[in-house]
Parts: structure tokens; sequence; C-alpha cells
């Protein structure tokens, strides 16, 4: 199948995964809504029928219900079929919008709608910044490949793959896309007036996508620049080492922890700091996946020189002045 006809199957294909879900709690809100304009909104919960019951009485078990049966049964059953785990990597840009949204729109749902309305919408602005990164990375196509580091799994597990898979790829993402997204819950679960650890909230979620949005629109340039140098025949440039990956090996990671750590400082300040928990959880998941992106670059041959340099001269996530070898700083940095 051509590149067109492919993309556009699996265009459709990602549009109408989550379409259970979604239709799903339409038609519990929908039912919930009927009970409450027939004059019973004193007992909502004995007037809906068991079902119904249990979707008020747990959202955030109800949460987790959907994102199993949803994308780690169904998406798991299309990646098989299209021998392809691509769409999950798509999807971790959605899932949080869809998470925040949830939860801000739950019957049991109590909250200041200013800290609601400034979380939706700087989730939105992560996931267009994260998204509109996805498709510049795979060249505006949907599916086009798979993460690498799920190619390389398959050939290490080889027949035992397909059941590996449902956990490796599927269920992990479970625990860390509900576990990042719990201070959404707690914003939309706590009625509390707005207070200087909003705003400092705030300052950590937006400097963390800016700081994001640059460190990856640099690190595209200078993908597309090596590609061109490619098919002229050329050299290739061994390692980017400008802009904020002078002064940081991963400033890209650096970016997408202080956006989740600046939701945890939401739910701090309204007295759920437990919810760190998920978001420990993923940066000590991106501490692992560093190692293996820099093991990998090790393996290039024209750049595993640069980069051992690069690697002793340069902070690995937290922007930096650039040390010497012999430990001092570089004061051209």
């Amino acid at each position: 199948m051509g590149n067109g006809p492919r993309n556009l199957k699996n265009a459709v294909i990602a549009l109408l995964a989550p379409l259970p879900s979604i239709i799903f709690y339409i038609s519990f809100l929908n039912h919930f809504h009927r009970v409450s304009t027939s004059g019973n909104v004193g007992d909502q919960s004995v007037s809906l029928s068991t079902l119904w019951t249990w979707c008020y009485q747990h959202p955030l078990l109800l949460a987790n219900v959907l994102f199993f049966l949803n994308v780690n049964v169904l998406f798991w059953i299309i990646s098989h079929i299209q021998s392809s785990h691509w769409m999950i990597d798509l999807y971790w840009t959605v899932i949080p919008v869809m998470l925040v949204n949830y939860y801000a729109t739950h019957p049991l749902a109590r909250y200041n709608g200013w800290r609601s309305k400034i979380a939706i919408l700087l989730t939105w602005v992560w996931s267009l910044r994260l998204s509109h990164n996805y498709f510049r990375r795979e060249k505006w196509q949907w599916g086009a490949r798979e993460d690498w580091r799920f190619t390389n799994m398959r050939l290490q597990y080889g027949k035992h793959w397909w059941w590996v898979s449902f956990f490796a790829v599927y269920v992990s993402q479970q625990v860390f896309l509900i576990g990042i997204c719990l201070p959404f819950y707690v914003i939309h679960s706590v009625d509390e007036p707005l207070n200087i650890w909003d705003f400092v909230a705030i300052i950590v979620c937006t400097s963390g996508i800016v700081v994001a949005f640059f460190a990856d629109t640099q690190l595209h340039d200078f993908v597309s620049r090596n590609e061109k140098l490619k098919e002229l025949g050329k050299p290739l440039v061994a390692n980017l080492d400008k802009g904020l990956w002078h002064y940081s090996r991963h400033p890209n990671y650096c970016g997408e922890q202080l956006w989740w750590w600046g939701l945890v400082i939401f739910a701090w300040n309204l007295g759920h700091a437990w919810t760190f928990i998920g978001s420990f959880i993923n940066t000590m998941c991106l501490a692992y996946v560093t190692k293996l992106v820099e093991d990998r670059m090790l393996k290039q041959d024209y750049r595993a020189e640069a980069y051992r340099l690069y690697q002793k001269t340069t902070s690995v996530w937290i922007p930096w002045f650039k040390s010497s070898l012999d430990g001092g700083k570089d004061k051209k940095a």
C-alpha cells in the first residue's frame, strides 16, 4: 500500500480508536443529566442503574477501566493487526487532554473554576506543542513507524513479543499516564481559592512547555540539516551543541519534566502531595530512556568520539555551563 492510502488509513484508525470510551462516557453523562433534571437530584446515585452508579461514585477507577479496555486491549489488538505499536506514541499527546477534561466534567467534580480553566488551557497548549513535534518528526505522516525501543524489544523477545507487548507497551503506559495525570484529578476534587503557589505552578509548567518547544525545534533543525548533507554526500555533523543543547544533553527532557512537576505543585498546594509518585516514576523511566538514547549515540561510529566528549563537558538534563575536561567551567560557554 502506498504512503498516501496508508497514511489515510492510519489517520482514520487513530481518530476512531478512542470512540468506545468517548461514547460510553457521553452516555453516562446523558443518563446522569436526565436523572438530575427529573427532580431526583437529592438522591441521584440511587436513581441510577447499578453500572451508572458505579461510574458516578468512582471517577478515578472509571478512568482506569476505560484506559485498560480502550487503550491496553483495543490498541494492543490493532497493533498486532498492523504489526506496529505506533499509535501509543501519538496518544501520549492526547490522553492527558482527555483525562483533564474527563475529570472536569465528571458529575462528582468540585473545583475552583479559574484553576480548572488554567489547567485545561495549559494541557491543551502542552498537547498541541507535543503533537506538532510528533508529526513534524514523522514528516506529517500517521503511523509511519513505531518507537525504535519497541522495535528493539520486538527483536529481543521474538515469538513472545505478542503477549509481552501487552504489558511492556500498554499496561506500563497506563501506570505512567494515569500516574502523571493524578494532579488533574486533585485539581477537580478540591475547591480552594487561587494562591501564590498556583502561580508558581503556572510558571513552572509554562517554562517546561517553552523549553521543550525550543529544544525540539533546535533538534529538528539539526536532524533536517544532516539529512540534506547525507543526500548531498557530504559529511554529517556529529553532534548538536548549539542553543539549549550547548548547556544540556537533553533539554527537551528537562522541559518535559518541568511540565509534569509543575502539575505536582498544583496538587501539593491543594493538600495532595502524594501525587508526586506519578511524576517520580516518570522521571525514573526517563532517566533509563536517557541512558538508552546515549548508548545508541555511542554505537554510531561517526559521532561516538564527539558524543563522549559532549558527555564529559555538558550537563545531562538541567541546563548549565560547560565543564572543561579538567573539571573547571568553560568561560566561553
